[in-house]
């Protein structure tokens, strides 16, 4: 796991530099410069933007992913599978495109009652979608290499570093909202011509016209394994746009800018699971190539519980210090508090099964993997009607919650019932017995300090002494100690050293 360590920790200092931004946009400048309706009008149209990306990229990613490894090959062109990949992409471009305009005026009707504000905008989500579609293909064919740093800093850091001149611009009068809104979807272009820059320079991607040197037979194969994966994926985005699209149509604008902006929250705290799972992937795909499943276990089971003691402490830092920290932005976000909890349940869930979806699509029983996608997709859409009427945006944090957990463990069990292996161990539930246990002290603590940002502090504190601290010195984790034991020792030696 040594690669993922290096890796995970420069693209998850990355990222959370870019959370860092992106907190100042959304927790900041967004409240200051835009109403809450204008916010839920932008997040709608970069989800929705997201979704399309999702629907037009034909199972391109997941493919490249899975397949590169089996036709890696720098003086064969990589036999043409990213130009046949490349194919692929451009027919769900223009396909999707064209499903885009045919259902216009259905999509419009949809929002008309509820927010009408989106019908203005509807043209731009398609200038998102399509910058999206050819940076995750490039970003996948990166990681493929091994190659994750630059794709991780232009998406995280860049694109949020433009939304925040953006933002400005808007604060000091210079740009209208609507100039934003159009701006704001046109900038997804440029960490895409920043990826297709490189990979001219370094000679992965030939304008010149390239052979596809790869047979019938595993055209096919390739073809199968796409359009299986693009419907999972599809089911997978949808999953997470479905609420924002649903608060949007039931609710309204102002209630989908809350909701989006405490998932926005939710998201920073998977930055480092995530981090994992970008590198974790090429691995897994050349443990399937050489059937090294004691290996692949061995990952199953750290990435599990290196996710769990991250979550974990993340869920306890924020919930713990949550009436301050939802009480910032003000009166209307307090009633995200419930959307945050439930969320990070089912994503502390998602975190605790680690890379059983990676293992899942990466195997030659990926088919199944589309049973699971459908439940969760019907679950959050049939539990979103009943709950949405009853507790707002909270139900929809429910229904996602719910179909989040069901559909992680029924993929568990799958891949136990077939592989026979699995990503739990005793000590994971160690960690969750002193997480639990540092949940009632911490709320105990809560009633003597002070509300503010010294309580925050204390809180905070309380959280390393009585969680991080324990797993460190009785050496509940090894994984994790082992990770500090080399990052304290590298800091020795650059301390010598300077």
């Amino acid at each position: 796991m040594g690669i993922i360590q290096k890796d995970a920790l420069r693209t998850t200092i990355l990222s959370y530099f870019g959370i860092g931004i992106g907190t100042l946009n959304r927790a900041v400048l967004f409240l200051i410069c835009l109403s809450t309706e204008q916010i839920g009008l932008v997040n709608l149209i970069v989800a929705v933007g997201l979704l399309f990306a999702q629907m037009a990229n034909f199972g391109s990613v997941a493919s490249i992913l899975k397949f590169f490894p089996y036709f890696k090959n720098e003086e064969k062109r990589h036999h043409g599978f990213i130009s046949l990949m490349l194919i692929y992409v451009g027919i769900g471009i223009l396909t999707c495109s064209f499903a885009f305009y045919l259902f216009k005026p259905f999509i419009e009707s949809f929002y008309l009652e509820r927010s009408p504000l989106f019908i203005s905008f509807y043209n731009w989500i398609l200038p998102i979608g399509i910058s999206y579609v050819f940076f995750q293909f490039f970003d996948a064919h990166l990681r493929s290499l091994h190659r994750n740093i630059l794709s991780v800093f232009i998406f995280e850091v860049f694109l949020r570093l433009l939304v925040t001149g953006l933002l400005l611009l808007v604060y000091f009068k210079i740009i209208s909202f609507e100039t934003f809104v159009i701006m704001n979807s046109l900038i997804y272009a440029v960490p895409t011509l920043i990826l297709f820059v490189y990979m001219l320079k370094i000679g992965e991607l030939n304008m010149r016209s390239e052979k596809v040197l790869i047979s019938n037979k595993y055209r096919k194969i390739v073809l199968q394994y796409a359009s299986y994966n693009y419907l999972n994926n599809l089911g997978t985005i949808l999953v997470t746009t479905l609420d924002i699209m649903m608060i949007a149509k039931m609710i309204g604008l102002s209630e989908t800018g809350v909701y989006s902006t405490v998932y926005f929250l939710v998201s920073a705290t998977l930055i480092p699971f995530k981090s994992i799972i970008k590198i974790s992937s090429p691995i897994v795909a050349e443990q399937w190539k050489y059937r090294k499943m004691n290996e692949m276990e061995e990952l199953y089971k750290k990435v599990s519980s290196v996710s769990l003691l991250i979550g974990i402490f993340f869920f306890l830092t924020i919930w713990l210090n949550i009436d301050f920290l939802f009480a910032i932005p003000g009166k209307a976000f307090t009633n995200g508090i419930w959307v945050f909890f439930f969320l990070m349940i089912g994503r502390l869930t998602d975190m605790y099964c680690g890379i059983n979806g990676l293992i899942f699509l990466t195997s030659k029983k990926y088919k199944f993997e589309l049973f699971f996608t459908v439940f969760m997709i019907l679950a959050v859409y049939f539990l979103n009607l009943w709950l949405i009427p009853k507790f707002g945006m909270t139900g929809a944090a429910i229904s996602t919650a719910f179909a989040i957990i069901l559909y992680n463990l029924g993929r568990v069990f799958f891949i136990y019932q077939v592989y026979r292996i699995h990503p739990f161990k005793l000590s994971q539930l160690k960690l969750i017995l002193l997480g639990f246990l540092t949940l009632i002290l911490g709320k105990s603590f809560c009633y003597l300090f002070p509300i503010g940002i010294y309580g925050v502090v204390l809180i905070s504190l309380t959280v390393f002494l009585f969680y991080l601290l324990p797993i460190y010195l009785f050496k509940i984790e090894e994984e994790i100690v082992n990770y500090f034991n080399k990052v304290i020792s590298q800091l020795k030696m650059r301390v010598i050293k300077y």
